[in-house]
C-alpha cells in the first residue's frame, strides 16, 4: 500500500474527504517526526511504539573497491509493534 492509497482508505474508514485524510496523514507523519528529533517515543496502545535508536561508528568494505570505509554513528527510527496489532496478525 502506498501513501495514495492509505489515503483513500483512510477517507472511507472515518467516512471524510480524502483532502481532509491527505491533512491528517501529513500531520501525524510531522508529528512523530518532531517527536522523534527531540529523542522522544510516541506510543499507541495497542498499536505499536516509535522511537529512536543509536547506531555506533563501524568501518564497513565498499563492494566494488574492496576499500574500507568508516561509517559514522547515526539515530535511526525504530517501530515496535504492540499487542493487539500481534494478535490481529496471528
Amino acid at each position: 500500500m502506498n501513501k495514495q492509497e492509505l489515503i483513500e482508505a483512510i477517507a472511507n474508514e472515518a467516512s471524510v474527504t480524502k483532502t481532509v485524510a491527505a491533512s491528517c496523514l501529513d500531520a501525524f507523519i510531522a508529528t512523530v517526526t518532531k517527536t522523534l528529533k527531540k529523542k522522544g517515543d510516541v506510543r499507541l496502545v495497542g498499536f505499536g511504539t516509535f522511537t529512536t535508536v543509536k547506531r555506533k561508528a563501524t568501518t564497513g568494505r565498499n563492494p566494488q573497491t574492496h576499500e574500507v570505509i568508516k561509517i559514522a554513528s547515526s539515530t535511526q527510527p525504530k517501530f515496535r509493534a504492540g499487542k493487539a496489532l500481534k494478535e490481529a496478525l496471528n
